[in-house]
């Protein structure tokens, strides 16, 4: 009864848009030329374009990864601190895709120093005007491996007197090795860049708390090669940067995901425990949704084509068809990691209900030998919306909290 329900009420949306355009015709408030050009008009958005999008694999691509979406404009990714973060090396990563792949694919990274660590060698760094005019840098520091800095910085300072860009890698590789250090590896979400202005609020928040911070672009995305990208394709240009991390410290690795890089997050994962290869400690996943049929649904821009009795055939089909699904839902059950979600009511581009449903199904799914769910809501009345839960002012607590129970947990 409620499948016939749904099904004659998507008949009546879907008809109501010409059967208003006819009616308005027969009792003579449009022309005949009105008429024929509304229908044509409808014929054109409602019809034609679900077919394109449906048979043409690059639309789906585009709608999905948005790569053609770029802010600010003018930036230069290769100098992270015009957007304020100093102490910070770009460099770039060779991605193979297989074994025969002679080129790869280059992607763009940033690793972000922690708090700590810019304080002890901001002269070698030659960044000690910019220390002293941020306000986060004379805050009380958060816990970190201050007593190995404190041991280890003359032995540093005596190899490296300045950094320079013939050293710059074997010091930050060396501070990245140093014992009792933490890293996350963000993964944000589609259009723009590493360096929008709410992806680098969040590196800042995770700086002050004293961990390294690793942030990248995913093929076709700012100046990473402009291959189309493709999930497995973002999955394995993630799984690279994570094992140039792994492969460089055993420190304990964070995983952060971000809307789309949710996706790309519990995919990494899974891929990584089917691989039995070393896992993240645990995973945050900031503004998550379940797969990619259910946020394709929910999502404003399809208001307008969601209640079309065509819409699985023309849109949520074709994407799952050409592997584009980011089962989210799926992918929580296959690794064991912790994970702490974060959604704000607010948000209209990922809604709270799908953040929470991935929630339930992880919370509910997964083994007992798994490691904790966490859920955290913040309330629509602050505002924070798609973007700007780093500005909940009970965040650092909740990550510092999340880390420091896991660091050292192995699941």
């Amino acid at each position: 009864m409620y499948e016939i329900h749904n099904c004659l009420r998507s008949v009546f949306l879907a008809t109501l848009i010409p059967g208003t355009i006819l009616l308005s015709w027969l009792t003579g408030l449009v022309g005949l030329r009105c008429l024929q050009a509304c229908l044509l008009i409808f014929f054109l958005i409602f019809v034609v374009l679900p077919l394109i999008f449906r048979y043409s694999v690059t639309f789906q691509r585009g709608i999905l990864f948005l790569t053609f979406i770029k802010y600010p404009k003018g930036l230069d990714l290769t100098k992270p601190e015009s957007v304020g973060l100093y102490a910070t090396r770009n460099f770039y990563i060779t991605v193979k895709d297989h074994d025969q792949d002679e080129d790869g694919v280059r992607v763009g990274v940033w690793h972000v120093l922690p708090s700590n660590a810019v304080r002890r060698f901001k002269r070698e760094l030659r960044v000690e005007e910019e220390v002293a005019q941020d306000p986060d840098q004379q805050l009380d520091p958060a816990p970190g491996n201050e007593r190995e800095l404190k041991e280890l910085s003359p032995a540093i300072r005596s190899e490296f007197p300045v950094v320079l860009p013939e050293n710059e890698q074997l010091f930050y590789e060396r501070l990245l090795r140093m014992p009792g250090g933490t890293v996350v590896l963000y993964l944000h979400g589609n259009t723009a860049s590493r360096g929008s202005g709410h992806r680098s609020e969040v590196y800042k928040l995770l700086r002050k708390l004293n961990y390294h911070v690793f942030s990248f672009d995913y093929r076709g995305y700012a100046d990473s090669d402009p291959v189309p990208p493709t999930e497995e394709g973002v999955v394995r240009d993630a799984m690279m940067v994570f094992e140039y991390i792994a492969n460089t410290t055993s420190n304990p690795i964070v995983v952060w995901g971000h809307s789309l890089g949710t996706g790309v997050a519990t995919h990494l994962c899974a891929k990584l425990a089917s691989l039995r290869e070393r896992a993240p400690r645990g995973v945050i996943l900031e503004s998550p949704f379940t797969n990619i049929r259910d946020e394709i649904r929910m999502h404003p821009f399809a208001k307008l084509y969601k209640n079309l009795p065509w819409f699985n055939f023309t849109i949520s089909q074709p994407m799952y068809t050409n592997r584009l699904r980011f089962e989210s839902d799926v992918h929580v059950l296959e690794f064991r990691q912790p994970i702490m979600i974060i959604h704000a009511e607010d948000d209209v581009v990922v809604p709270f209900n799908l953040g929470y449903r991935l929630y339930r199904i992880a919370l509910d799914g997964r083994s007992r030998t798994s490691g904790p769910v966490e859920f955290h809501r913040f309330g629509a009345s602050r505002k924070y919306g798609h973007k700007y839960l780093c500005r909940a002012p009970e965040l650092p607590g909740l990550i510092q909290k999340f880390v420091e129970n896991y660091r050292d947990a192995v699941y």
